[in-house]
């Protein structure tokens, strides 16, 4: 018998192809579930990240500077500071589009990219 996926993060997306090709080139993965509007990727201890571009579901408010809003980001954790920067320099080399540079928060080193459709994501120390 088949177990299910514990969790699955969904990020809601013009186009699924091009965010599926931005995610699994990011953090160096194959979809594991394909269709025209909705790609899942496996990610460590069973959880699914999946980008999913349905007319009805996607966001089009925009802040004052055009940037869509939006309620919550993707979180991905680096266990040193070093690491972080690291990370930083690989996306700021790749093309991807900064938001925040690194700096020191309540929490530890972070910095914050953004994906062709201006989901949030945040590079973090390990809880």
């Amino acid at each position: 018998m088949a177990t299910p996926n514990p969790f699955t993060f969904i990020v809601y997306v013009r186009d699924a192809q091009k965010s599926a090709a931005f995610y699994g080139d990011l953090l160096d993965l194959s979809p594991v579930f394909e269709s025209p509007y909705f790609i899942a990727f496996e990610l460590p201890g069973g959880t699914q990240l999946a980008v999913w571009s349905g007319n009805d579901v996607f966001d089009d408010r925009t802040a004052e500077d055009g940037t869509p809003t939006r309620t919550s980001e993707l979180c991905i954790s680096r266990s040193t500071a070093p690491e972080i920067d690291a990370t930083f320099a690989d996306w700021t080399a790749r093309g991807i589009r900064i938001v925040s540079e690194p700096h020191d928060a309540v929490f530890g080193r972070t910095f914050l990219a953004a994906d062709p459709d201006g989901n949030l994501i945040r590079v973090a120390p390990v809880d």
